[in-house]
């Protein structure tokens, strides 16, 4: 199997070109390639495929071989995969993902995309459509309505109690503030709000501080792949998470570990943006 290893700051996946390659089995191959130790390494695998409703489809999956959504910086570098290889020489273009279509915006320079700023859709807040059980949440008996949305509210996880903040981009988010985001175990937290009885299929889940109106840090811990160094999606969900909490205004500098996203949420559109950057490793070729 021909493959291209990209990362959008440090969030990394295989890209595979199914217009020319056949993945037969794509959930063993993501957990075989994935492997950083026998496999090529990543956060997971994402097929790029022929779309009857978009330009391309966004196939993905997880590093345990789990079907995700969306990916936001995924989705950046299947961006530039398909301008940098020839396979469209448009600057706008539409993917299709499990969360509906996305339409990119792509800036290049020398001929290469340097930029993506993604059309990420509206955010979705309404507990059920997350979702969140939230019976399980700490509270009011009117936490039982599951239209109502989470914001600011008190999940016990593994005996400490934490303020929440859920927000859909395609895939559930839980956005929680700490007071130290770098000296945070989140391998010792992570699991227990990805598991969490309150998220019915799992959460990925951010760890939050604000740093000032239009800067906040974030570590992520993702659903069926632990820590990564930058998650899109939870980067505009974490924008979100802080405009409805009051702490930032409407465009927010998302610091990760791999490095800032742009996000901005134009409440008159209902519409979040994303703009990051998008690179490509290396080529290569694997026996699966």
């Amino acid at each position: 199997m021909k493959f291209t290893k990209m990362h959008g700051i440090g969030n990394d996946y295989v890209y595979v070109n199914c217009f020319s390659e056949t993945v037969e089995h794509p959930r063993e191959a993501a957990v075989r390639v994935s492997d950083r130790h026998f496999g090529i390494g990543s956060d997971g695998l994402i097929l790029i495929k022929p779309s009857e409703t978009a330009d391309f489809e966004m196939e993905m999956y997880n590093a345990d071989g789990s079907l995700g959504a969306m990916c936001g910086n995924g989705i950046r570098c299947v961006a530039k995969y398909v301008y940098d290889y020839g396979l469209t020489d448009k600057t706008r273009i539409t993917v299709a993902t499990g969360s509906g279509v996305k339409t990119l915006d792509l800036t290049v320079e020398n001929g290469k995309v340097a930029l993506v700023r993604v059309d990420m859709g509206a955010p979705v807040l309404e507990a059920e459509k997350i979702p969140v059980d939230v019976t399980k949440l700490g509270g009011a008996e009117a936490q039982k309505d599951g239209a109502r949305r989470v914001i600011g509210e008190t999940l016990c996880v593994n005996g400490t109690d934490y303020k929440v903040t859920c927000v859909s981009m395609g895939n559930p988010h839980c956005i929680t503030c700490v007071d130290d985001v770098d000296g945070l175990a989140i391998e010792a937290v992570g699991p227990h709000f990805e598991h969490h009885p309150a998220f019915p299929d799992r959460v990925n889940t951010e760890f939050i501080r604000v740093l000032d109106r239009g800067t906040v840090q974030m570590r992520v811990w993702e659903r069926g792949s632990g820590e990564t160094w930058a998650c899109g999606t939870g980067a505009c969900a974490v924008a979100v998470a802080c405009i409805l909490n009051g702490w930032t205004e409407e465009n927010v500098t998302v610091k990760l570990r791999g490095g800032d996203l742009n996000i901005c949420w134009d409440r008159e559109q209902n519409t979040v943006f994303m703009t990051g950057p998008a690179e490509t490793v290396f080529d290569g070729e694997i026996q699966l």
